[in-house]
């Protein structure tokens, strides 16, 4: 690949060998592959492996915790931070690794990124104790940031605009799978070899994702721009003051309904947050090579779906959460009936995902993230309306949810990476992927508030479980929160309709791909 005058400009002497000889340490794809007409497929094919890997690993995580509080005979606040650490070691860290991967290489960063996964989920397996097990889900959550950081951005870097809706779509459908299987595979891991093996199945997993990824996975070069803007410094006090609010807000999100809403703790993490937050900002805008570029969040694209993506995984996710408690509490199923119930919906996302990125596509972000939105919303209203109605008509309702999740998922993923310039892909990527977590806090936080809130009002007494309480405040509780997700997600839509379009970059790239990958 060549720099223009100007490019070359950009780039101190100084600078320029140490950049060269990073991105240069990222080997080419192996030429066979690399001339085949299909090979941008082979690329999301590999980052599909990554994509159902981690999904796979976070349901089958949290059907162990119990076992673990048995195994270990830890009490239940240190096994929920086999979650809790790992949750918050992704949200901090996959926007840092995003903005890395634009400055040294996606490639390289990827590659790495299953190492240390592999490494950790190795080691998860082997703890002697809960202290140990904890550390190691940190070592395993940096390898998933990276991973996460670069998943979609390689893949946009990769394939056509014209295609980009799908081949997200396809994605998407990688993580729908690892989450629906998830459950199933680890009741058979946990029964029969054991809950290391929770851990150890990602190993297998990881090394052929690695192997994968070295020789199929293009050069960061190819993105255009990368070597304009390598001479850029990292912003280690933005990293700072990012990772301080992002964690200090996910452990408010976290724990605030166990603290209490007035708890000094809780308060600590939320002025705290906001204060980071505050200093991120000033940072921010004083320094010369931002972590997060501005510009992204003034672009009317990226923005509109970067929030309507934080409040359509709250939906999923407090969805997740409340649905079990209905199925067990209302409808009175044992917990193998009511986890199979539960897959329609990530079936769903799966079975839809692809169609709805070729809609996207062929028509635009708008359409499918307007209709999926409006599903999702009509299918939580309907459960609402009827919590005690049939297990068939249940059963539809959840994949009536899941097709709408499945239909908005991929168009508005597909929307913000094609509205990011080349050499900030990872950084938009890095955004996009933190919005998941924070998005699933928010929503399980939000749900858990409003049905303790409305059973307590009903019941005429305070709410510490929903084993004791009257069937009456139980339904009151159910019904309030599934209207409130309702509202969140015709929410969504509403800010999905008011997204421009994005600026169509290259229409096709897999010529060029091709032959810059090969000299």
């Amino acid at each position: 690949m060549q720099l223009s005058g100007a490019e070359h400009e950009l780039i101190p002497p100084r600078h320029a060998a140490h950049w060269a000889s990073i991105v240069r340490g990222e080997p080419a794809p192996v030429e066979a592959l690399a001339r085949l007409p299909f090979y941008r497929w082979l690329v999301v094919g590999t980052v599909c492996i990554g994509a159902f890997l981690g999904q796979l690993d976070a349901s089958i995580a949290t059907l162990v915790l119990p076992t673990l509080e048995q195994v270990f005979g830890a009490p239940t606040a240190a096994v929920e931070w086999v979650a809790i650490a790992y949750l918050l070691t992704l949200a901090a860290l996959v926007v840092i690794f995003g903005r890395l991967a634009d400055m040294t290489g996606r490639k390289r960063l990827y590659t790495l990124g299953f190492g240390i996964f592999i490494a950790g989920s190795a080691l998860c397996g082997l703890a002697p104790g809960i202290g140990w097990l904890i550390g190691f889900r940190v070592l395993q959550a940096v390898g998933a940031a990276m991973l996460q950081a670069n998943s979609v951005a390689i893949i946009t870097a990769a394939v056509p605009r014209g295609e980009l809706g799908r081949a997200i779509g396809i994605q998407g459908a990688a993580q729908a799978v690892g989450l629906s299987v998830g459950p199933s595979v680890g009741g058979f891991l946990i029964a029969t070899l054991g809950w290391q093996w929770v851990f150890f199945i990602a190993v297998p997993f990881g090394i052929a994702g690695t192997i994968a990824a070295w020789l199929v996975l293009p050069r960061s070069e190819t993105s255009a721009g990368l070597n304009a803007h390598s001479a850029e410094r990292f912003d280690w006090s933005g990293a700072m003051t990012f990772t301080a609010a992002i964690a200090l807000l996910l452990l408010a999100l976290t724990f605030g309904g166990a603290w209490g809403w007035s708890s000094l703790a809780l308060w600590v993490c939320i002025i705290g947050a906001a204060l980071a937050l505050a200093l991120f900002v000033r940072v921010e805008r004083r320094t010369a090579f931002p972590l997060v570029d501005i510009q992204l969040l003034r672009n009317r694209v990226f923005a509109t779906g970067i929030v309507s993506g934080l409040l359509s995984y709250a939906v999923l996710f407090g969805a997740l959460f409340l649905l079990p408690f209905l199925l067990q509490r209302i409808l009175h199923r044992d917990p193998a009936s009511a986890g199979l119930l539960l897959t329609a919906v990530p079936l769903a996302i799966a079975v839809l995902a692809p169609y709805s990125g070729l809609l996207a596509d062929r028509r635009g972000a708008r359409l499918p993230t307007i209709a999926g939105m409006a599903m999702a919303a009509c299918s939580l209203l309907l459960l609402a309306m009827t919590p005690d109605t049939s297990i068939p008509l249940v059963a539809a309702f959840f994949g009536l949810f899941g097709a709408g999740l499945g239909l908005f998922t991929p168009a508005n993923n597909s929307a913000i990476m094609g509205s990011a310039p080349p050499h900030r892909l990872g950084i938009a990527g890095g955004v996009l992927n933190m919005t998941r977590s924070l998005g699933t806090s928010l929503g399980i936080a939000a749900t858990g508030a409003i049905l303790a809130l409305a059973a307590t009002i009903t019941s005429g007494q305070p709410v510490h479980n929903t084993l004791t309480l009257p069937s009456r405040a139980l339904v009151a509780g159910f019904r309030s929160s599934l209207v409130f997700l309702a509202i969140v997600a015709l929410l969504a839509g509403i800010i999905s309709g008011l997204r421009g379009e994005a600026a169509r970059p290259r229409e096709s790239t897999a010529p060029e791909l091709v032959e810059h990958q090969l000299v």
